[in-house]
């Protein structure tokens, strides 16, 4: 397993929300559904996307939109379009004021509009995740991203609009497969580009050395690396791993292993009644007492205080 794999296996489709809105000129969406994430596409037209903080983003027929949340955004034909529809968490579709009394109607399954000859076809869909595993890889990704069309695999997209209008038994889960493989395809493909600046653990899976590592520390965690065993796996001296490694990656080994068991702790901590001597156990310390000792240094907060703030959200 790769860094991207464990990344993305903490922000897997569950339950997804998907749209489809056909309209006319002069159209806008203004989407206030607070998802962690949403990715969307345009099978007809062109569109942009406005947010407070950052220049309007063009986007053209079969780009894919990664949009990092939860703050609203207004996707539109031009960026001084007043939005006709208010998209709410669930797809609740509200139009505002001056909208054409119809572009709320439901023209199928998943599909608003006025008619379906419009001239813009957006689908989207959001996601529903959250924990620390997730959260590094949302840290990682601008306010919003778009991939070009030639550079995405189209025909994922494509077959998630069809599969968009379907209503058969187990179309949900149909949908957050889809939706799956949407969003790994494109931030591939984002990662690729050079403007996408992609974060050190990215690139340097690449690399020989480095990259086989970074495998190592994420097919087991709990096992208890040292740099010397890194460096021997790797076929290196262990001055020549830290160097490559802290180069390409932005911290050492052992600071990367110490990060990545927190971050998996952390998780554990939120999404699971286990104990802290087992959570300790299973991301690779001896005992309840290390794990807190390194938790309190690298959050500031103990494990038990970190659960407790689970606690009070849930409450």
């Amino acid at each position: 397993m790769d860094v991207l794999d464990d990344l993305l296996a903490g922000a897997k489709a569950h339950g997804g929300v998907f749209n489809l809105t056909i309209m006319d000129p002069p159209w806008a969406l203004h989407i206030v559904e607070r998802a962690p994430l949403s990715l969307a596409s345009l099978a007809r037209g062109s569109a942009w996307i406005v947010r407070d903080g950052i220049e309007p983003v063009r986007m053209e027929e079969g780009d894919v939109v990664i949009v990092r949340g939860p703050e609203p955004y207004v996707v539109g034909d031009e960026p001084e379009t007043v939005p006709q529809l208010r998209i709410h968490p669930g797809g609740r579709c509200e139009p505002l004021p001056g909208a054409p009394v119809d572009y709320s109607a439901r023209l199928g399954v998943r599909t608003y509009g006025a008619r379906p000859e419009g001239a813009a076809m957006a689908v989207s869909g959001t996601y529903r995740f959250d924990g620390d595993v997730s959260g590094r890889l949302l840290s990682a990704l601008p306010s919003v991203l778009v991939v070009p069309a030639a550079d995405v695999a189209g025909h994922v997209m494509d077959m998630m609009l069809a599969e968009i209008q379907c209503d058969e038994p187990g179309q949900q889960s149909v949908l957050d497969r889809w939706l799956d493989l949407a969003l790994i395809t494109t931030l591939r493909a984002w990662f690729a580009r050079p403007e996408s600046h992609a974060p050190g653990w990215y690139r340097a899976q690449s690399d020989p050395v480095v990259g086989s590592v970074l495998r190592l520390l994420h097919e087991d965690p709990a096992h208890p690396w040292s740099i010397g065993e890194l460096a021997d796996r790797a076929k290196v001296s262990r001055a020549t791993l830290s160097r490559r490694f802290t180069a390409l990656v932005g911290e050492a080994p052992m600071a990367y292993l110490t990060s990545w068991r927190i971050t998996l702790a952390a998780d554990l901590l939120r999404s699971t009644d286990h104990t802290i001597e087992a959570i300790a156990r299973r991301v690779g310390y001896a005992n309840a007492f290390a794990l807190s000792v390194a938790f309190k240094r690298v959050r500031g907060v103990t494990p038990t205080t970190h659960r407790r703030s689970r606690e009070r959200l849930a409450a």
